[in-house]
Formats: C-alpha cells, structure tokens, sequence
C-alpha cells in the first residue's frame, strides 16, 4: 500500500526537471498522475501527460479537467511550472518581466484556479507551489526572478488562509540550486561552465546541487495525507543556504 493509494495528482511542469522527479515520487507512492506541460513527447509512458502552457487559461482549464476526468476526480496540485531570469533590474525589459511573471506567478493562479471545483471535493486535497531560496535570500543577478518567487511566498500563505476552511492544505517547498536541464543550460552558456559550476556548488553548505528528487520528496510529503497538519509552511531544500554560515 502506497501513501498515496487512491489519490490524483497534477503537476505543472511535469516532463522534466523537479516536476518529473515529483511525478515519479508521487506515482511511487501510489498516485495517479497526471503531467502538465508545454512540451509532453518525452514524458514517460507510464504517466498521463497533457500538452498545456500555463499562460494559457482555457488550456489550464482543459488540461486540469481531463485528469480529473480520466482518473475520477483531483486530490493534489503542484504548482510547478516556471522559467528563469537573469540580470538586474536593469537588463530585463518590460516584456521580460510581464512574461516571467506571467509564467511563474499567474500560472500559478490559473492552475490552481482550474483545480480548486476538483479539490473542494477531495478530502485529501493539497496544494504544493515550487518557490525558491531566491524568495529569502538576495541572489546577484536575479532581480526579476527573485521578485516572481516572492510573490510566489506570499501567494502560497494567502492562498492557506483563503481554502483551509474549505479542507485544502496549501504549502510551498523552497529549493535551493537544483541539479536540473535549466541550471545545465545556464552553465553551458557562461563563459566557463566548469568555474560557474564549482561557484554554485560552493554556494550551498552541503557543497552541491540539489538533486531534484530531494526536492520531490519534500512535495510528496507536503502533499500526502500525513502532513495533514502542515499549511502555510514553506520547507526549505536548500542544502542549508539559507539558515547556515558555516565557517571553512
């Protein structure tokens, strides 16, 4: 018997990265699952994947209700999907910040907007946003990723307050630097891939990248009924970079 037995879960962003480390933990532990994202042909086989891009709203909405409707009903969302940026305030353009934020803040909103009719009927139901240590900590060069995954923090503890009399659980993981094809691009493009790699991992105490199925093993608990007790939390899988200074 798996913890998750019986229950359905969404998750945005789910062909790759932390969200297909997620997927897979969550249909480990039993869960049905069902993997929203703009590019769905490498999705594994043994997971319902459905083509979908965030900023869409009308697709959100058909996406969310055919995994609802092929297994019965939605008990979890995690709201994963996201893109990156880089710069400071001053090198990103208007268009830039308008679409980030569309991405990893508004599509938020719209998945979570889609499953909530599905979630009311849940008695499992349970919300998991992807944050990051760039919500608390101040990052050089990620001004407007930075300020998305804010908004993310706080979206995660009004959305709490808003549905925990409806049942709904919503929390939120904090990932430090993760081991995924995104990061790999970004140290691919700097001018010395190796150096910007050994910096990111000196960077976090644990003297490495997260791999993302740590990360996913902090959702699966977040979103399972065993931390039914836990909302508006936010836990941290960050190699220890935001709470320890360790002294070298």
């Amino acid at each position: 018997m798996g913890e998750l037995d019986g229950l359905t879960a969404v998750v945005t962003g789910g062909a790759a990265g932390i969200g297909l480390a997620t997927a897979r933990r969550l249909a480990a532990s039993g869960a049905s699952v069902g993997v929203l994202d703009r590019a769905v042909d490498d999705a594994p086989s043994d997971l319902f994947a459905v083509q979908c891009d965030v900023t869409d709203s009308d697709a959100v909405v058909a996406a969310v209700a055919a995994v609802a409707d092929r297994f019965g009903g939605l008990d979890i969302l995690v709201n994963n999907a996201g893109i990156g940026a880089a710069g400071t305030v001053e090198d990103n353009s208007d268009a830039e910040w308008h679409h980030v934020y569309d991405v990893n803040v508004v599509g938020m909103v719209r998945a979570s907007r889609a499953a909530l009719p599905f979630l009311r009927r849940s008695q499992h139901a349970a919300i998991v946003n992807v944050c990051s240590i760039a919500a608390t900590a101040g990052l050089p060069q990620r001004a407007l990723y930075s300020a998305t995954k804010g908004a993310v923090l706080s979206l995660t503890q009004a959305m709490a307050a808003d549905h925990l009399p409806e049942g709904i659980r919503v929390n939120a993981v904090n990932p430090g630097t993760a081991d995924t094809p995104w990061v790999t691009r970004l140290l691919e493009a700097a001018p010395d891939p190796a150096a910007e790699r050994a910096a990111l991992e000196a960077r976090q105490p644990t003297g490495r990248l997260v791999p993302p199925d740590d990360i996913a093993a902090a959702i699966a608990y977040l979103a399972g009924p065993a931390a039914g007790s836990v909302t508006g939390t936010t836990i941290s899988v960050d190699g220890g970079m935001q709470a320890l200074r360790l002294r070298k």
